[in-house]
């Protein structure tokens, strides 16, 4: 697929549209180049949380949009990558956040802390003789000892693993994208399944922590479910469409699971004692607001100011240093035979000496920065790259 070339020029001054109330720990990063926005037309840059941006026109200046948290479903990446704009999200920024809020829900299913403390808000007199008479029926279990399940071992679930560890549970894993990265940050005593219906007949706890995208949306269903250990507790941390719901339902029904805990309610999940529903509490910490947020401000300034790319989830990492004299040209093009040559080409026959060049690829995708001696004619340079292949180019020069 050939794409047609947006060529951006940058003006003195970057211009942030922030769509949600973003910390202060973060905004206050920007420097003098940068001021914010409520005018989506002249956005340089937009970073948010969870407003959702598929209904959003891109204007032409638009080079980036960062997420402060992990998951970028609100955020339309396909259209973005078509547009040349990098996508940014902060993995591992909210990961303790939701790694806690993960414990609070299995402590409360284990110990059927919602149901006790409803019971208990309707005693109306004499509280202290009901709650020693009644507080029997809502005797729990203890999670030490317990085998716990983590789907998905990325920031969250190592942190997972290592935290029911302390709380002396056994700990086993699945990820179906294990590498030796991951193995090395995960505790030592976590046993790997490669099978994931192998691995949950053992688990008492089952918590899950992988994105939410078209291979996985649904895969708690009712075959999964159907291999879990009779009476167990199932937690969703991740994202709601992973769980297909009528399969739920109808396995809390048959008592196949004991209790469901998740950070993402709908209205078809059907609520009992047994279902503890959060309102979308994980990252919901000041700690995790300004981390992601922090996260999010120094990797659009590095992109901005640099062309360098971390954590994008269309376009590779790429990191060329920080640029301190000359001119560098940011490439965005996909991945296909001779771009290269069809870029320092066309600078060669221009008579233009090459200091620097970073090339990295993606999947389709690829980011080339090209740093060039002295000062250039910028509008001479952006004709130049109008190459078949190329999604965007500009010019950044040192500030």
């Amino acid at each position: 697929m050939i794409l047609e070339c947006r060529c951006v020029t940058i003006h003195p001054m970057y211009k942030i549209l922030a769509l949600n109330n973003i910390s202060q720990k973060g905004i206050g990063l920007l420097t003098d180049s940068y001021e914010l926005t409520e005018n989506p037309g002249e956005a340089t840059a937009v970073i948010v949380r969870s407003a959702d941006m598929h209904g959003m026109d891109f204007p032409e200046n638009l080079l980036a949009i960062a997420r402060a948290g992990a998951g970028v479903n609100n955020i339309p990446v396909d259209k973005c990558t078509e547009q040349g704009i990098v996508v940014f999200n902060t993995p591992g920024a909210n990961a303790n956040a939701v790694n806690e809020l993960v414990f609070a829900g299995m402590i409360m299913a284990a110990r059927n802390i919602p149901a006790a403390i409803e019971w208990e808000k309707a005693l109306a007199e004499d509280i202290e003789q009901h709650v020693e008479k009644g507080k029997a029926q809502f005797t729990g279990s203890e999670i030490r000892g317990k085998t716990l399940g983590i789907v998905g071992l990325g920031n969250i679930g190592v942190l997972v693993a290592g935290v029911a560890e302390a709380f002396g549970m056994r700990v086993i894993g699945y990820d179906p994208y294990l590498s030796p990265e991951v193995i090395s940050n995960v505790p030592h005593d976590v046993v790997f399944y490669n099978d994931l219906k192998e691995m949950l007949p053992e688990c008492d706890y089952v918590t899950i922590h992988i994105p939410s995208n078209g291979e996985t949306n649904g895969m708690v269903d009712h075959d999964m479910i159907s291999c879990m250990k009779k009476g167990s507790v199932l937690a969703n941390f991740s994202r709601g469409a992973l769980v297909v719901n009528k399969d739920l339902n109808r396995a809390l029904e048959e008592k196949r699971i004991r209790a469901y805990v998740t950070d993402f309610p709908s209205e078809e999940i059907q609520w009992s004692e047994n279902v503890i529903l959060f309102p979308h509490l994980g990252a919901s910490t000041e700690e995790s607001e300004e981390n992601c947020a922090t996260m999010a401000v120094g990797q659009l300034m590095d992109y901005l100011e640099n062309g360098n790319i971390t954590n994008s989830v269309n376009f590779p990492t790429i990191d060329a240093g920080r640029l301190e004299a000359g001119t560098r040209i940011v490439s965005l093009h996909e991945n296909i035979p001779a771009m290269i040559f069809s870029q320092t080409g066309e600078l060669a026959s221009m008579g233009l000496n090459i200091s620097d060049l970073v090339n990295k690829s993606k999947g389709k995708y690829a980011c080339t920065l090209i740093d060039i001696e002295g000062d250039i004619d910028e509008e001479v340079i952006l004709k130049a790259f109008e190459i078949d292949g190329i999604i965007s180019v500009r010019i950044i020069k040192p500030r």
